[in-house]
């Protein structure tokens, strides 16, 4: 069996999260032997009565049935033990063991920021977060945020605007969306980015998850913005996690006079960046506007098939069964086709082996 499965049965018993699934394979050996071990081993791996009987009835359970429903939803299940996890999500204590993705992961995930804030922004706020996520996109920046009203949802808006891509994380299943009013945005996420939980599929957002929740968005991203947040605001909790994973910290100032700036002022005190401009955040990844602005001009390409899979990019990814339907070719020469073009820096390979065309490699013919 997969272990995957495993991951998904354990994920499916409420009450074991991170550090309980952590202390149960240490105890037993692995994450199968966790799964097949008796209630002595659990007991002495920490488990209390409650936990050792949902566990021995879910052992009655089929685990891959789990996963033929995850997947029935259109969503991915990956653990850490897979190639295609997030590297970053494995990098502070307790990160979780597995995640749901609906949508696709990319390797230019690593690179990625957080911006998060207000769910009730001024006007002055909006525009600041329209821009930023919008310059830093079209940078090939990833925007994670967390599909919330006000700050979250212009972010990953402005990011699917400039042609980026985004990564909302949720407190609740991948299926779900919440709010209700963000079904649209979160399937246009979906089609050129991704949506993010480790909660299972099913599960409906409750107050209790989005504290979870936001180390993910902070952990997904080598930095977290915050733009105009009050001092209760939920935006401080993911600059919490940001700081004890060893992120970045930024804020964006606002007026004196706004309650909604008092958390972000509190930030920027205590000694967070001031962002001011896109090329703030682009300096503490280490890329300058200059470099940002040098992105190579590419022609046409000579090979009348290599235009010819071009031209079949847009913002979604493709793969290889369907460019060679789309463009009438051979996988086998089709297969020339794309390596002359990655190895060009035309197309990028994603991490579940699809194709999409590079921000910088424009449409032929545009």
């Amino acid at each position: 069996m997969d272990l995957v499965n495993y991951y998904v049965a354990f994920n499916e018993v409420g009450g074991i999260g991170p550090a309980r699934l952590e202390r149960l394979i240490a105890t037993c050996g692995s994450i199968e032997a966790a799964w097949h071990a008796r209630p002595a081993q659990w007991r002495a791996a920490g488990l209390d009565d409650r936990l050792i009987h949902a566990l021995q009835t879910a052992q009655r359970r089929d685990p891959g049935a789990a996963l033929a429903r995850i997947a029935r939803a259109g969503v991915l299940a990956l653990c850490r033990d897979d190639a295609r996890f997030p590297a970053a999500l494995t990098t502070f204590n307790h990160a979780p063991a597995l995640i749901y993705v609906r949508g696709m992961l990319d390797d230019a995930d690593d690179r990625a920021v957080a911006i998060v804030g207000t769910r009730n922004p001024s006007a002055y706020g909006c525009d600041v977060a329209r821009q930023l996520a919008g310059t830093l996109a079209s940078a090939g920046i990833t925007i994670v945020s967390g599909l919330a009203l006000g700050i979250d949802a212009i972010a990953h808006q402005a990011a699917l605007d400039a042609g980026g891509r985004t990564i909302a994380v949720l407190a609740c299943g991948a299926d779900q969306v919440y709010p209700l009013r963000h079904r649209a945005l979160a399937a246009r996420i979906a089609t050129s980015g991704a949506l993010v939980s480790e909660f299972p599929v099913g599960q409906r957002p409750l107050p209790a998850l989005f504290p979870a929740r936001n180390r993910l968005i902070s952990g997904l991203a080598r930095i977290v913005i915050v733009i105009e947040a009050d001092l209760g605001s939920g935006a401080l909790i993911t600059v919490d996690c940001a700081l004890d994973q060893g992120r970045e910290v930024g804020a964006v100032p606002g007026s004196i006079f706004s309650e909604r700036s008092r958390g972000t002022h509190r930030m920027l005190r205590d000694g967070a960046h001031l962002i001011t401009s896109a090329d703030d955040v682009l300096a503490l990844l280490g890329m300058s506007s200059a470099g940002r602005a040098a992105a190579p001009a590419f022609s046409e390409p000579d090979d009348p098939l290599e235009r010819a899979v071009l031209a079949q990019f847009g913002s979604a990814a493709l793969d290889v069964d369907t460019l060679a339907e789309l463009v009438g070719a051979a996988p086998a020469l089709l297969g020339l086709s794309l390596s002359s073009l990655e190895i060009a820096g035309r197309i990028r390979r994603t991490a579940n082996g699809m194709f999409v065309r590079t921000q910088h490699s424009p449409t032929p013919g545009v």
